[in-house]
């Protein structure tokens, strides 16, 4: 574990969070706890995740099975939701569509018809968001804007699967993605009524993302602190 990992104070960083997530809706005329916080867990010591749930962290985020799979005992009660936030392999979808209540990365076909398929009987709807690539970054997943509502209409044929919404990672600084992520959330909405999830903003621009009209946003080391490195050896 590296110094940084020592020192940082997970619990101050969420009280420090949580006050921006709260002026921030104050700013854009939100109602307060209008926006949800999920804590990117991607590769964190499990004993700061412990000490967040323990201090009222509601929604937990993870970018890796792998790294769910280590982290997923530290809630055997289910007090959490958790959230799959990154690329899924069609090998892990069995895995999320069981532990998982949420998938915010979803962008193919192929993969909402495995996790439709594979969601356990008996267990709800797996609530899922549409990844959009928004800056139409080559290096990004997601869906081109033009595709979401094709997309969309596939995705409610699927019984195992709800669809609650959008999710986007904009490039830095591109701040027409903002209001283009806005104007998609209410084509989306025209098509279903029942969407009402836009995951938008991370620590550098969850303000933005909020006056944009973002009801979640995913913090990572803001919250957590630096990631530990590997080990050398």
């Amino acid at each position: 574990m590296t110094p940084a990992t020592k020192s940082f104070d997970v619990l101050a960083a969420y009280r420090q969070i949580c006050e921006r997530v709260a002026k921030a809706e104050h700013a854009a005329g939100r109602d307060p706890g209008s926006v949800t916080l999920v804590g990117a867990a991607k590769a964190q010591p499990i004993e700061g995740l412990r000490q967040l749930i323990d201090a009222g962290l509601a929604h937990v985020g993870e970018n890796y099975w792998q790294d769910a799979a280590a982290h997923l005992p530290v809630d055997p009660a289910h007090r959490v939701a958790w959230h799959f936030i990154g690329p899924i392999q069609s090998n892990k979808t069995a895995a999320i569509a069981q532990h998982f209540d949420w998938v915010q990365s979803l962008d193919r076909e192929k993969i909402a018809q495995r996790l439709s398929d594979q969601r356990p009987a008996g267990r709800p709807a797996l609530n899922v968001l549409l990844q959009v690539n928004i800056s139409q970054e080559d290096s990004k997943s997601g869906l081109r804007p033009d595709r979401v509502s094709a997309f969309a209409t596939q995705v409610l044929d699927k019984p195992g699967l709800r669809l609650r919404g959008l999710m986007a990672i904009p490039a830095p600084g591109d701040s027409d993605a903002y209001p283009a992520m806005a104007a998609l959330m209410n084509q989306l909405r025209a098509l279903t009524p029942g969407v009402d999830t836009l995951s938008l903003g991370m620590s550098a621009d969850l303000e933005t993302a909020i006056a944009a009209g973002a009801t979640m946003v995913r913090i990572g080391t803001a919250l957590f602190g630096p990631r530990p490195q590997p080990s050398s050896t």
